[in-house]
């Protein structure tokens, strides 16, 4: 990524309004708004709508250019000096998981927000234009694939593939983009990005845990799930010997048992998960003759995730071998490691130690649109910690000033991007 040359320092005292953020994800988060004190408001529903209408209302009153793309991508853009210069942008979503909370995805897009209010407040004016994006169906709890906008952006999936999914009530999602106004017009054409940074809770416990406030991320974790499936025979729980049984079950529990070994022993960043069983029958006095698991192998570099995903079918082959049985194992997504852009990575970095604010490296072991970003902008992020490390959950929380702090981080880190072209009076002038 190359540094716009700028023609003064940027504004060293300059700082957001951590007051006017916090308003800001209150105001948001009414819409969707859950009794357990979280969010409901999920993608390209009426309340997704609210919510985009909402904060296109707040951007066009600081003066905002606004585009909807044919995925429903809103971008807001407030001019620079030149702007034949690709936009520095920020951003993330607002749309949330069933039972979310008020900051996930929320929290990026409205410290983006609040970047242009300060900036626009202190009459400064940066080369390169900024913009602030809110990307499409990030969650995929309505539709997937998951972080379905910036996949789109960045061209991991086409556009038609994205308009024809449809959720469980058959819907798609080119029927409810038009069905909430947000369908966009013209031909559908990706701009070119000169940087993109992204402000998010980090959804886990490593910084609360080190009393940081800043987490400098320096990419995100590559995964692997997989759908395994365990053929055993069914039989009746009473008279089948347990040395005559082939128990599908049986041999599953074993294998999320290697899962795990596997994930802890490529620590720190190795992940193992089994989230998902299906066991059938699922009748209590018969055997399980066949099971089905996911499995969801993380890693931070691809030698990491390759191993784990040798290790993986090897446990499944020598658990075959052992019991008698045949184990199908199917890859269902492949994301690389995504490492961040070493210079936008130290400008975020730079931007903490300059506002004197604590701060670690860290990776991100969760699916962000800065990992699509990055296959097409230099691309960074910016962690701040969320209480007890808990999200996708109503009682998710977050302290207003580690909010702030990460509001100012990003803004110092997006001038040094764009460049500063005019401050206070001049800027006015």
């Amino acid at each position: 990524m190359q540094v716009q040359e700028m023609t003064r320092e940027p504004v060293a005292g300059l700082r957001t309004n951590g007051a006017r953020l916090w308003d800001s994800l209150m105001r948001l988060a009414e819409i969707g708004a859950t009794e357990k004190g979280g969010v409901c408001r999920l993608a390209l529903t009426p309340l997704d709508r609210e919510g985009r209408d909402l904060f296109v209302a707040w951007a066009k009153e600081l003066g905002c250019t606004m585009r909807v793309d044919a995925i429903g991508n809103i971008f807001a853009r407030r001019a620079g000096e030149r702007d034949d210069l690709p936009p520095v942008m920020t951003g993330s979503h607002i749309d949330t998981q069933p039972t979310g909370g008020k900051f996930d995805g929320n929290y990026g897009v409205l410290a983006g927000l609040e970047v242009l209010r300060t900036l626009e407040e202190a009459g400064v004016r940066t080369l390169a234009p900024l913009e602030v994006a809110v990307w499409t169906n990030e969650e995929g709890s309505r539709f997937v694939p998951v972080m379905m906008g910036s996949g789109v952006f960045a061209g991991a999936f086409t556009l038609e593939h994205a308009l024809v999914q449809r959720d469980w009530d058959g819907v798609s999602v080119s029927e409810a983009l038009a069905k909430i106004g947000y369908a966009g017009e013209g031909p559908f054409a990706p701009h070119r990005v000169g940087a993109y940074f992204e402000a998010h809770i980090e959804q886990g416990p490593v910084l609360e845990a080190h009393e940081k406030t800043i987490g400098v991320v320096q990419g995100a974790l590559g995964q692997r799930w997989y759908d395994v499936t365990v053929h055993g025979m069914e039989a009746h729980a009473g008279p089948t010997p347990m040395d005559s049984r082939r128990d599908a079950l049986l041999v599953a529990a074993a294998l999320i048992q290697e899962v795990n070994r596997i994930a802890l022993a490529h620590a720190p960043h190795g992940r193992g998960t089994v989230g998902w069983l299906d066991v059938r029958p699922n009748s209590r006095n018969v055997i399980p003759g066949r099971v089905t698991l996911t499995v969801d192998l993380r890693a931070a570099d691809d030698d990491a995730l390759s191993a784990m995903d040798a290790q993986l079918r090897a446990a499944c082959a020598a658990a075959a071998r052992q019991a008698g049985m045949n184990i199908d194992v199917e890859q269902v997504v492949y994301f690389p490691p995504q490492p961040f852009d070493p210079a936008l990575v130290e400008a975020v970095r730079a931007g903490a130690q300059t506002l004197g604010l604590c701060a670690m490296d860290v990776v991100s072991g969760a699916g962000h649109d800065a990992v699509y970003l990055a296959r097409v902008a230099p691309t960074a992020m910016i962690f701040v910690p969320c209480k007890d490390g808990i999200s996708h959950n109503e009682i998710e929380d977050a302290r207003p000033e580690h909010l702030e702090a990460g509001c100012n981080v990003l803004l110092h880190a997006m001038l040094a991007a764009a460049g500063v072209a005019a401050t206070g009076e001049e800027g006015a002038a």
